[in-house]
């Protein structure tokens, strides 16, 4: 009996340890089959890198191109393997994008330090910063060909820069608001497309909107933009009062407004993408 069950046991071990060595031969091998799956799929088929983010307001899967990468919009709990295939249908795109913008001049560099002569975009132009020592609590702007910043003394050498682009946001929010008012008071009253109130507010992926009340909200980082950018987005905004969709009609409704609209809708593909990223 002591015989029959080492035997038995021995047996045992040895089918356990073969069994081990398949699976473990399987699992490398699939290992090894992903990898270079994702090797070809990411090295040779798709010859960039991209980003995903996931949104809760996305609808469907789309691209974003920029100077600095390739990001996919993807609405939440989309598969990894859906994601892959749209990028690998749309690499063509992809690449003809990256090369076109790469070949464009840089129109509105953000800044990364707020310093005297400092190049600020505003109205689709440059304009530098002025620094004036003050007495004042607070940093206060004014724009006269050039951004003059009446900085208080009080505030330390390692905060002027945040402190500085904390009252432009603050300055250009007014202008936007401003601006977008001007433009429904030259616009509504043709086709009375008037609406209930208008807001800014900076949106990572709109550039407006307007609401089942008629609240259009409009992203404030447009008065970095040429004027006439502003204005298509806002007249967009003011057409889908009578017009809820994209349809011939609301197209056409925004072409009696502005009849060069398509030349602000190219500008927002090319440069939107930075222009997003703020000052």
């Amino acid at each position: 009996m002591k015989f029959q069950f080492v035997v038995s046991l021995r047996v045992c071990i040895e089918k356990v340890l073969a069994w081990s060595f398949i699976i473990t031969i399987i699992f490398e091998g699939c290992w090894a089959w992903l990898r270079a799956d994702v090797k070809t799929l990411t090295m040779k088929e798709i010859p960039f890198v991209y980003e995903i983010r996931y949104s809760q307001r996305a609808r469907r899967l789309r691209l974003v191109v920029t100077r600095d990468k390739v990001e996919v919009v993807a609405p939440k709990r989309t598969a990894g393997a859906d994601i892959r295939r749209f990028v690998h249908e749309q690499q063509a795109w992809v690449c003809k994008t990256l090369a076109k913008v790469a070949a464009q001049p840089n129109q509105l560099p953000m800044p990364v330090n707020y310093q005297a002569g400092t190049q600020i975009p505003f109205r689709g132009e440059l304009w530098p910063l002025v620094l004036k020592p003050s007495a004042r609590k607070r940093v206060k702007i004014s724009f006269d060909r050039s951004f003059i910043v009446e900085l208080p003394t009080l505030v330390g050498p390692d905060a002027v820069s945040e402190a500085i682009k904390k009252a432009l946001i603050v300055w250009m929010k007014k202008q936007a608001i401003l601006a977008a008012e001007q433009c429904c008071q030259q616009h509504s009253g043709r086709f009375q497309l008037y609406p209930n109130t208008i807001r800014v507010r900076q949106q990572k992926t709109r550039w407006g909107s307007c609401g089942a009340g008629n609240d259009i909200n409009l992203n404030w980082l447009l008065i970095l933009a040429p004027p006439a950018v502003l204005e298509y987005v806002m007249v967009h905004e003011l057409c889908h009062i009578k017009e809820r969709n994209h349809s011939r009609q609301f197209w056409a409704l925004v072409g009696k407004h502005l009849p060069d609209y398509q030349q602000q809708r190219d500008w927002l593909k090319t440069h939107g993408a930075q222009l997003m990223m703020g000052l």
